[in-house]
């Protein structure tokens, strides 16, 4: 039998991130999940990162907090910054600068504090609204920093960053998950979620979530804000 790996799991609270942790887990791996308070406009996709990890299981759930809203430059972190309700041609606002640089960047020293050997992030470059650091080139550019800039890495026996879903498409993820039994009514996508976990059905996470479903043949468990027609 294959050596049970200790791995850290990335886990927002969304359909990616929850399918990758169940991915890890399938794998046997010893899983740690971490998630970020990193000054989102909203605490709903934490809830629902909670809901997430103790319905899939991880040895310990870390909630780092982080002060990102104090940089601003994106409507995730700025609530006078609005949320697109339409599509946007390049990179959009709702765009943290260097979110998944300093996500990776704690993961990784996280991993080398608990002799994790891997580290999964859901990244996804198909369905996804164009950010530069959800790209197969930023992956492997940070694994050259995983292994040029840690202890392990120097030594020959580095981190190594799994992006199992990168080249995946919405459809697919949500198939994948439906077979690693993950819940996606306890997950939460949208940009500007009620209080409740009710998303609003119109910004680009909720196109892209809401599409997914659709071309995988599968009901859409996504809880609706009062209003929305679909």
């Amino acid at each position: 039998m294959a050596m049970k790996k200790k791995v850290v799991v990335l886990v927002s609270g969304g359909l990616d991130s929850s399918t990758c942790l169940a991915r890890a887990r399938g794998a046997g791996h010893e899983c740690i999940a971490l998630s970020f308070d990193y000054g989102q406009r909203h605490g709903a996709e934490l809830q629902a990162a909670r809901r997430v990890v103790a319905a899939l299981g991880a040895s310990e759930h870390r909630i780092m907090r982080l002060g990102l809203e104090q940089i601003g430059g994106s409507a995730l972190t700025d609530a006078e910054v609005a949320v697109p309700e339409t599509p946007v041609e390049g990179i959009p606002v709702t765009y943290v600068p260097a979110r998944n640089t300093i996500f990776l960047s704690l993961a990784l020293a996280l991993a080398e504090a608990k002799g994790a050997s891997e580290i999964y992030i859901g990244v996804n470059a198909v369905d996804y609204s164009g950010y530069p650091d959800c790209r197969p080139t930023f992956i492997e550019a940070f694994q050259k920093v995983a292994d040029l800039g840690t202890r392990t890495g120097s030594v020959g026996d580095g981190v190594v960053i799994q992006a199992p879903l990168i080249a995946m498409s919405k459809a697919e993820i949500i198939a994948e998950g439906n077979r690693l039994g993950v819940d996606f009514s306890l997950t939460v996508s949208c940009y500007q979620a009620d209080d409740e976990g009710r998303a609003c059905g119109r910004c680009d996470a909720c196109r892209l979530r809401k599409a997914g479903f659709v071309a995988a043949g599968c009901v859409d468990p996504t809880r609706y804000q009062k209003g929305f027609l679909g």
